[in-house]
């Protein structure tokens, strides 16, 4: 092989390696920035792309998903002039790989530093209590904050997060002692709402043992008022049925006596014998009519007639 050939080959694979250099491939989540001749060319988005030689650069390489830096903690002052320290959680994604690549240089210190001033000025206005109660509230307006300022670099924050809030030691005694006196009062709360409860089922329950012992006392009185009225309801039927029967043994007496037509003499002997039965040894002085005083004395005669014989 002569030397023209071996150079001619030689060249052919420079020229072969160039070709295979010049032809790049864009992976997923990945963004190239290409310059011509130390000027912006074009982002090369997902695939196969081919780059002048010599002329031609890769700048930057971006990744377009979602990332996320945690910056070390950074101390901050309250509006109560208590400081304290606060580290935060950052997640980005970049959206305009030119203007990453561009828009400022090194873009994560320029966040972090960003994050420290706007955490700053947000806990500034804020008391201990309300820094302590109100990360919703400071996230969000971090974000805000933070999304505008790094726009112009094609960044988006999508979220900012306190991750650790550190007090000085002389606060964290002072709120662990305060906790502690917090929980004693609610410990002591519930003790007091379940004697309390205790005593209101105690006294529902001797009220109600009241009125059903009232109650079976009422029904008791009913029943006794009820058996005793019946008891003297039997009683005074039974009373009138002994007069309703006394007094037809009467009107049967006098019925006889009216079909028997008795003598005037009988009668006024009944009625002189009935008036000895009125006495009946314990009247002192007895009023009898004329006309028995009459039929006695002639009684008295027939007796003394009888005598003599």
């Amino acid at each position: 092989m002569s030397g023209f050939e071996i150079v001619l080959i030689t060249f052919a694979i420079i020229i072969l390696m160039i070709l295979a250099a010049s032809v790049k491939i864009v992976p997923q989540a990945y963004a190239y920035v290409v310059e011509r001749l130390g000027g912006y060319q074009a982002t090369w988005d997902v695939g196969i792309h081919i780059k002048m030689p010599v002329i031609d650069r890769i700048a930057k390489r971006v990744l377009l998903k979602e990332q996320v830096v945690d910056f070390a903690p950074q101390p901050v002052i309250t509006k109560d002039n208590v400081t304290m320290k606060i580290d935060t959680v950052v997640f980005y994604q970049i959206t305009d790989p030119k203007l990453y690549a561009y828009g400022v240089d090194n873009p994560l210190m320029a966040i972090e530093n960003l994050t420290a001033t706007t955490l700053r000025n947000i806990i500034g206005d804020l008391e201990l209590d309300e820094t302590l109660t109100s990360r919703e509230i400071i996230n969000t307006k971090m974000r805000v904050t933070l999304d505008v300022a790094t726009d112009p670099w094609g960044i988006k924050v999508t979220r900012v997060e306190l991750k650790n809030i550190i007090p000085p030691a002389a606060i964290q005694d002072a709120m662990e002692k305060q906790m502690k006196a917090e929980r004693e009062r609610r410990e002591s709360i519930l003790i007091a709402e379940g004697e309390k409860r205790s005593a209101v089922l105690v006294a529902e329950g001797k009220k109600e043992a009241a009125i059903l012992e009232a109650e079976g006392e009422k029904e008791s009185a009913i029943l006794r008022a009820e058996a005793k009225k019946e008891a003297t309801i039997r009683e005074s039927e039974g009373q009138a049925e002994a007069i309703i029967k006394v007094q037809k043994a009467n009107a049967d007496g006098i019925r006889f006596l009216n079909e028997s037509a008795p003598q005037a003499s009988v009668i006024q002997l009944k009625s002189l014998d009935a008036f000895a039965k009125a006495a009946d040894g314990k009247a002192t002085k007895i009023i009898i009519p004329s006309e028995i005083q009459g039929l006695a004395g002639m009684a008295k005669s027939l007796t003394e007639v009888l005598k003599d014989e």
